[in-house]
């Protein structure tokens, strides 16, 4: 067995120090010219003072330890897998290096250093190779608990760096193992964690629980707490009706959040566009710039509502500025309902053909007249820009009328005479004008986007209503 370091004691002060002969010892001291203080008698040894062995007297004074306890040490060794730590025992204490810190597969060189003064909880006093254990992370742990539970009681801030990203959040150290989940890292969700390692973070304590070990904080709750004077005043100089620019912090099912440089704004999916859309992410991108307009300010619960669409032009005022009632469009049938069909006459603006006015002779079924997909010519008997309906019809533009501006500019003399009228359906069969077509379409769906047939649900039974009536 590997001796002690009271057994080497032993050893040395039984070498050194066996059987002193007193008059030797005046000798040496005349020969080498010391005086004898005066008055002073050298002490004769009469008896056994120790009270037990040599050896048991220097194992009293040494340290004594049990498990559980804290002790205070100098680190002595370094090595791969473990740190002896010299803390005034008759052996070294062994620190295993999967209890030096609380942060997973550390290299010992990079938590002690030789000569490094560190605190230690005894695990075991000894273990089956007869060693003293200890544990620097969970002597660590126990003076760190006491400071967490202060801190929550008087709701302050914890800080630390992030030292692992692990299911659903970050791990803390904090003298422990704190857990921020990710959902409040930041004011809203953030679905990139890894940036945030070797992070240091402040936050706030919202669960504590020492018998499961369980630390959970919130940076939201601190973040909250810190910028609330400022988004207070953010939100008290924002008024509905202003434009603001901002970028695109989130997409969701619903709308868009916009980061408007104090506080995020939400723009819901019936303000992203005048046309229909299916999800926002077709229309706005995470880091897009845009320009919004201010809906509603909601002090007490801290919300903004945005409109992107309000600050773009309105198709349908567009349309109704542009053209009126008597005039032929060009339009594609998007879809066939039980009383008509809808009919895409711009972009985003869709009208409806009762069935009544598709031909002149009685019609039971629209797809007896039309399919989707079909391109023709409309008239527009009806525009309400206010209800956004327009009420079009197939059997008047056979019978002719003024050509709406647009189409002169695109097809010339092939679609009207001088006047403007509608010569007839023999521009169908003209190669020029399915040339000029082909021209206009291809410059004009990239703009549609494909939805030609979105807007159809809005409202059709309610239009359809209307126009039997």
């Amino acid at each position: 067995m590997k001796p002690t370091k009271a057994d080497l004691f032993v050893s040395d002060v039984q070498t050194t120090d066996s059987a002193p002969d007193p008059d030797a010892s005046t000798a040496t001291a005349t020969a080498e010219g010391q005086e004898t203080p005066e008055g002073y008698t050298p002490r004769e040894i009469v008896a056994d003072d120790l009270g037990g062995s040599f050896a048991d007297a220097i194992d009293a004074t040494l340290v004594s330890v049990e498990d559980g306890d804290i002790v205070k040490g100098t680190v002595v060794r370094v090595d791969r897998d473990e740190v002896l730590l010299d803390i005034g025992y008759k052996s070294e204490g062994v620190i295993p290096s999967r209890e030096l810190s609380i942060r997973n597969d550390v290299d010992p060189h990079e938590v002690v250093s030789l000569g490094d003064e560190i605190e230690a909880l005894v695990l075991t006093k000894e273990d089956k190779d007869g060693r003293l254990v200890l544990s620097k992370k969970r002597a660590q742990y126990e003076r760190a608990w006491g400071d967490i539970e202060r801190i929550k009681d008087e709701d302050g801030v914890v800080s630390g760096p992030v030292i692992e990203v692990v299911k659903g959040g970050l791990i803390l150290d904090i003298g422990l193992r704190g857990f921020l989940p990710a959902s409040l890292v930041e004011l809203r969700r953030v679905r990139d964690l890894q940036p945030y390692v070797g992070k240091t973070l402040e936050a706030k304590i919202i669960e504590l629980d020492k018998n499961r070990n369980n630390v959970v904080l919130s940076r939201r709750a601190w973040l909250e707490e810190t910028q609330r004077e400022q988004r207070e005043d953010f939100l008290a100089n924002l008024k509905p009706g202003e434009v603001r620019k901002g970028v695109v912090s989130s997409v969701v099912n619903f709308g868009a959040f916009v980061d408007l440089g104090g506080m995020d704004g939400l723009i819901h999916v019936s303000e992203l566009s005048w046309k229909h859309v299916d999800h926002p992410g077709s229309v706005v991108q995470v880091g897009d710039e845009v320009e919004v307009q201010v809906l509603d300010v909601d002090l007490s619960r801290e919300r903004i509502s945005l409109s992107l669409k309000a600050t773009q032009q309105d198709p349908w005022q567009e349309f109704a500025t542009s053209h009126r009632v008597g005039e032929l469009v060009y339009g594609r049938v998007t879809k066939l309902v039980p009383f008509g069909a809808f009919v895409q006459v711009g972009d985003g603006i869709e009208g409806l053909v009762h069935i009544s006015e598709m031909s002149a002779h009685h019609v039971d079924l629209p797809e007896q007249v039309v399919t989707p997909g079909e391109e023709l010519w409309v008239k527009i008997i009806d525009l309400d820009l206010q209800r956004r309906r327009i009420s079009l019809s197939i059997k008047q533009a056979a019978e002719g009328g003024i050509v709406a501006a647009e189409y002169q500019e695109h097809f010339g003399e092939h679609a009207y005479d001088e006047q403007g009228n509608y010569i007839g359906p023999a521009v169908e069969h003209s190669p020029e004008a399915e040339e000029a077509w082909a021209e206009y379409y291809d410059s004009t769906e990239a703009a549609e986007g494909g939805e030609a047939a979105e807007g159809a649900a809005e409202a059709p039974a309610e239009q359809a209503s209307d126009e039997a009536e």
